[in-house]
C-alpha cells in the first residue's frame, strides 16, 4: 500500500441520502440545510468525511441516480449557494466531501439526451448508445428490455436502469471531456472525493454479451482519476468485481484510477437471492471477511469496511437479531467490520440501530425497484400479501425512510408530511430513545471509533484470523509494531472461548464482563490489549 492510499486510512466516512436525513424547512423533504444543522452529531459520532448521495437536480425517477444536471442542486435540496455553505462548513470541522459521481447514464430529461434524440446529425447525436434495431436481449435492472424506441430518430437508446436513465457512450471522446469537466467543476468547488455509480459499466462488452467490464473501462477510469488534478482525491467504485485481479486493475496504486472499491460478498448473508430471506450465519460473514482481509492485506489494497448502505435493507435485519438482542447485535457488528484494516463506512441511522420496516400495502413503498419487483411476484403467482411481504424484506425503501431523531411530530425529521412514510418502529427506534437507554448503540459506536482512531494498530497494522471455520464467533488481531490488540465478536450462541492470553480488557458492549471470563453470551464482543 503506497503512502497516499495508507493516508486514507484515518478516514471514518458518513454516508447520507439528502431525501431522508434532516428537513430544514418542513416540506417533508430532506436538504442540505438539513445536513448542515447536523455536523456536529457527525462529528461527536467521530466521523471526518460525508458520501453524500446524489443531490444533482433531477427529476427523481430514480431518487436523484437520474442526473438532468450535473452542476445545479436539486431545487428540493436547496441551492448551489447552500452546497457552497455546507463544504465551508465540513471543512471548517476537518471533514471531507465524497460527492457522488453517477457517469454511467444521466436522466433523459438532462440536455444532452434532449438533443440527442432530435436527430442523427446533431452535436450530441453521438452522447448515447443509439441503434436502429435491439442488438440484444438485455433486460433493465428495474424491468423490461433495455432498449427504448424514439420516433424522432427512429432508432432506439441502451438504458441499463428506468426507460429515463440512458447509458452514456464513454467511447465518444466528447463524453469523456465532459465528464472530466463535471469532475474538475467539483474538485473546485472544493470535493475530495467521489464515490462512483456503477463504475464498471462505462465501458460496454457487446461482443460477451456484458453491459458492464468492457475493453475501454480501465482506460476511461485513468482518463476520470489518473490526472493531475484529479490524483489527491479519495475515490471509491461501486463495481461487481470479486476476483482479486479484476480489482487488483482498478485500485493497484500503480495503475493511478481508483482508491478502492466496495466489495459486496457478505451483503449476501441472509438471503438466498435480495428479496428471499434464507438461514444464514454470522459465520459466513466472517469467513468472507477474513478472505478479503487477507488478499488485499497480500497485495497491499485499500478494503472498503461496511454493512449498510441505500441499497440494501439494515444488515442488522438480515445477519443478526433486530429485536431483543437489537443492542447486542448492532454493536457486535460494528466491532467485527470497523476494527478491521481498512475504510470504515457508516450508513445514516445505522449508529443507534435502525432497522427493516413492516408494512402491509404498497402505498407505503416509493422504489421503482420496489414496485417492479412485486409486479413480478404477482405476476409469478404470489399473492399481494406474500409479495409485499417479500418487498419489505429486500426493498430498497427500508433504507431510504427519513432519519428518526426524536419522539416528535415527524420523527423529529419533519413536520410535514414526509415524502415517503417513517419506518413502522419510529416510536421505539430513534435517535432520542437510544441516548436514553442505558444499552446506546451511539455510544458505542463513539467509543468503538475512538478506539480504533486512537491506536495505530487498528489504522496501520497487521490482520490474523485467530478463529477457525468451524468456531461460532470470530477472534482476530490488529498488530502493529508493539501495539497488539485482539477482538471477540461471539455469535447467535453461547460459546467458551479461552481468553486468558489475550491481555486487558479495553472494550465490551455487556457491561458486565470485567475480564477474561471464559464464557460468551450471544452477540457479546471483547477486545483485549497487550
Amino acid at each position: 500500500m503506497d503512502k497516499k492510499q495508507e493516508s486514507f486510512l484515518d478516514l471514518v466516512i458518513y454516508q447520507i441520502y439528502p431525501r431522508s436525513f434532516m428537513d430544514s424547512n418542513n416540506d417533508g423533504i430532506g436538504d442540505i440545510r438539513g445536513i448542515i444543522s447536523k455536523l456536529d452529531y457527525i462529528c461527536e459520532l467521530g466521523v471526518n468525511a460525508i458520501w453524500l448521495c446524489p443531490c444533482y437536480k433531477s427529476p427523481n425517477k430514480d431518487n436523484g441516480y437520474d442526473v438532468a444536471d450535473y452542476r445545479e442542486i436539486m431545487d428540493e435540496f436547496g441551492t448551489m449557494e447552500d452546497m457552497r455553505e455546507l463544504i465551508r462548513e465540513m471543512h471548517s470541522r476537518g471533514m471531507k466531501l465524497i460527492m457522488d459521481l453517477v457517469p454511467n447514464h444521466t436522466s433523459d430529461q438532462h440536455k444532452w439526451f434532449v438533443e440527442s434524440k432530435k436527430s442523427k446529425d446533431n452535436p450530441y447525436s453521438d452522447y448515447y448508445y443509439w441503434f436502429d434495431k435491439p442488438i440484444n436481449d438485455w433486460r433493465a435492472s428495474f424491468g423490461g428490455s433495455v432498449w427504448e424506441y424514439v420516433p424522432e430518430r427512429n432508432q432506439y437508446y441502451l438504458h441499463s436502469y428506468t426507460i429515463g436513465q440512458p447509458d452514456l457512450n464513454w467511447d465518444n471522446p466528447k463524453v469523456v471531456k465532459e465528464m472530466q469537466d463535471v469532475v474538475d467543476f467539483w474538485v473546485d468547488m472544493g470535493a475530495d472525493g467521489f464515490r462512483i455509480d456503477v463504475i464498471d459499466q462505462i465501458s460496454k462488452d457487446f461482443e460477451n454479451g456484458r453491459n458492464c467490464f468492457g475493453p475501454n473501462l480501465h482506460k476511461y477510469i485513468n482518463l476520470l482519476f489518473g490526472r493531475e488534478k484529479t490524483a489527491h482525491l479519495f475515490t471509491v467504485g461501486e463495481c461487481w468485481a470479486n476476483d482479486i485481479e479484476e480489482i487488483k486493475r482498478h485500485i493497484d496504486a500503480d495503475r493511478n484510477e481508483l482508491s478502492t472499491l466496495f466489495q459486496f460478498d457478505h451483503l449476501e448473508a441472509g438471503r438466498s437471492e435480495k428479496f428471499t430471506p434464507m438461514e444464514d450465519s454470522l459465520c459466513t460473514v466472517r469467513d468472507i471477511l477474513v478472505k478479503w482481509q487477507t488478499l488485499t492485506g497480500q497485495h497491499g489494497l485499500l478494503y472498503s469496511l461496511f454493512t449498510d448502505n441505500h441499497d440494501n435493507p439494515p444488515f442488522i435485519s438480515r445477519a443478526g437479531n433486530d429485536k431483543e438482542l437489537r443492542y447486542e447485535s448492532a454493536t457486535c457488528i460494528a466491532t467485527m467490520f470497523y476494527l478491521l484494516k481498512g475504510v470504515p463506512f457508516i450508513y445514516q441511522g445505522q449508529e443507534f440501530g435502525i432497522t427493516s420496516s413492516s408494512y402491509d400495502d404498497m402505498s407505503y413503498f416509493d422504489d421503482v425497484e420496489s414496485f417492479d419487483m412485486f409486479n413480478r411476484l404477482v405476476k409469478q403467482g404470489y399473492s399481494r400479501e406474500e409479495a409485499v411481504q417479500k418487498i419489505n424484506f429486500g426493498g430498497r425503501d427500508n433504507a431510504r425512510r427519513p432519519v428518526p431523531w426524536s419522539n416528535g411530530v415527524g420523527g423529529g425529521f419533519s413536520e410535514a408530511k414526509t415524502w415517503i412514510p417513517l419506518s413502522t418502529r419510529v416510536n421505539e427506534i430513534n435517535l432520542e430513545n437510544d441516548l436514553a437507554s442505558e444499552k446506546s448503540i451511539f455510544r458505542f459506536y463513539k467509543d468503538l471509533l475512538s478506539l480504533r482512531k486512537g491506536s495505530k494498530a487498528f489504522i496501520n497494522g497487521e490482520f490474523a484470523a485467530v478463529s477457525k471455520n468451524e468456531d461460532k464467533y470470530f477472534v482476530f488481531t490488529r498488530i502493529f509494531e508493539d501495539e497488539k490488540f485482539t477482538v471477540v465478536c461471539n455469535f447467535e450462541c453461547e460459546s467458551d472461548i479461552d481468553c486468558t492470553e489475550f491481555g486487558t480488557l479495553v472494550l465490551s458492549n455487556y457491561k458486565d464482563r470485567f475480564g477474561t471470563e471464559k464464557l460468551f453470551r450471544p452477540y457479546e464482543i471483547a477486545v483485549y490489549k497487550g
